[in-house]
């Protein structure tokens, strides 16, 4: 049983010290355990408790409840300081995996997420290593058209192609990877990309879903939005750079993918988190000069 005088003072504590990762919001203010929370383990409702706090959905708060608790067990006591990080912790197999879905560069460098195949030509013979296809149409037969330009796009570059959703005109075309948005995991047939060799990557937006992400074994994580973004309705709160950072500490067995909201300005701060690749859409599409700000970001992924 918990005691809900301990629980909030851990809770408080802990919310403090790890302000960085709240987004939005101040903190909240520290609340009595709930009384779904009452028979758990007290290291454990507190952390539950300072990340609601934090502003985590309910989800992500859960999920780094338990992974406190695991880290509580693992060092023999609770720290409210030290915000658990290690795979571990959150129950991630260790590597190698037989699920794993084929291997691509741990770092992906810059990421263009490019509208349709005229873009992906552009970008790959500016020499932007790593590009997505995300071209939006109801037409089947608009779609497999494009898809098979973006691929031929790229031959003879070294550029990766990965396209956004369709992920059964990948595998026709045979481009190198697929990339999914969590709500397509329950329609997309992952043994076919799998079987076929494509590379998978996967969108997430927390702990939850990077979770169900890593149980996949895919070839690159995403996670974000990072900053505010007009480009797509998000599931959660821009995330910040705090949070991605925490993340990318905990996630780099993975190959892993900035994005959301990342311009000229952010790129530094994003780049410092340790990701090894940020991807760009309305810094690249929106640009006058869509090569040159291409040729200064790759200048910038490499430390040049």
């Amino acid at each position: 049983m918990t005691t809900p005088h301990g629980t909030s003072a851990w809770a408080q504590q802990m919310a403090q010290h790890h302000a960085q990762l709240q987004i939005g919001q101040p903190l909240r203010a520290a609340e009595a355990a709930l009384p779904a929370d009452s028979d758990l383990p007290q290291a454990q409702a507190a952390a539950l408790q300072g990340a609601r706090m934090l502003g985590f959905i309910e989800a992500d708060a859960q999920c780094v409840a338990k992974a406190w608790w695991h880290q509580t067990q693992r060092v023999g006591h609770f720290d409210p300081l030290h915000w658990p990080d290690q795979a571990v912790d959150f129950q991630m197999p260790a590597w190698p995996r037989q699920n794993a879905f084929a291997p691509c560069p741990r770092a992906l460098g810059l990421y263009a997420v490019l509208p349709n195949a005229e873009w992906v030509a552009r970008m790959a013979q500016a020499g932007v290593p790593t590009l997505q296809l995300r071209f939006k149409s109801d037409e089947p037969a608009e779609v497999a058209t494009e898809v098979r330009a973006a691929v031929k796009a790229v031959e003879g570059t070294e550029a990766l192609l990965f396209i956004n959703d369709h992920w059964q005109h990948a595998i026709d075309a045979g481009a190198y990877g697929v990339h999914l948005g969590q709500e397509d995991l329950d329609s997309a047939d992952l043994s076919a990309i799998r079987k076929a060799g494509l590379r998978l990557g996967l969108s997430t937006h927390g702990y939850a879903e990077m979770m169900r992400a890593d149980a996949l074994s895919p070839s690159y994580i995403a996670m974000g939005a990072v900053f505010p973004t007009t480009l797509k309705n998000m599931p959660t709160a821009p995330q910040g750079l705090g949070r991605l950072g925490a993340y990318a500490k905990l996630m780099q067995g993975h190959s892993l993918v900035a994005i959301g909201g990342i311009d000229d300005a952010r790129f530094a701060d994003v780049q410092r988190t340790g990701v090894g690749s940020i991807a760009v859409v309305r810094a690249l599409v929106a640009a006058a000069d869509p090569q040159g700000v291409a040729r200064d970001l790759m200048r910038r992924m490499v430390g040049g």
